[in-house]
């Protein structure tokens, strides 16, 4: 293989790493967004629910709120940082590798935050 090959071969894949992470970027952009949404959105519910609901009403809609987050899937926050650490860990980036932990930790505070329903 020429110098000329490899060099091309060098700048695909790195165009192709590029790309890939300008996705990531792009939907982790969503992520932020749409929990920020969701956040605001269920500001305004539990206000009016607690101005306007009883103390039972308040209950099962808590619970109805928890399990319908389980459903869609708080979970994968910690499934991806699992898999973000695992795929860095054979690479010795220990920058990445730290961030995969960063995110593993997120994923163990969030589900202790919202535990699954019984």
């Amino acid at each position: 293989m020429s110098e000329h090959d490899k060099n091309n071969e060098w700048d695909s894949l790195w165009q192709e790493y590029t790309k890939s992470l300008e996705n990531w970027k792009s939907l982790f952009e969503q992520i932020q967004k749409s929990s920020s949404d969701m956040q605001a959105k269920f500001n305004q519910v539990w206000e009016k629910a607690t101005a306007e609901s009883s103390a039972e009403t308040m209950k099962t809609f808590g619970e109805n709120w928890q399990k319908a987050m389980n459903e869609v899937g708080i979970n994968s926050f910690k499934v991806f940082g699992e898999n973000w650490q695992k795929a860095l860990s054979s690479s010795g980036l220990e920058q990445m590798n730290a961030y995969g932990e960063m995110m593993k930790k997120f994923a163990e505070t969030w589900s202790s935050m919202w535990p699954k329903s019984q």
